[in-house]
């Protein structure tokens, strides 16, 4: 699962990539950036 890290400024595939589900019920991936370690987010299509 790729994401955009803020930090590098560019899309990066997750690292250690977990499936949570957000407060509204919609679902989201959770990781971290292979290069800088910063957490990752992206919200799954419903």
């Amino acid at each position: 699962m790729e994401a955009y890290c803020v930090k590098c400024k560019a899309k990066r595939e997750m690292k250690d990539a977990k499936e949570v589900k957000m407060k509204n019920g919609r679902k989201a991936m959770k990781g971290r950036c292979p290069t800088c370690g910063t957490g990752l987010y992206r919200i799954l299509a419903s």
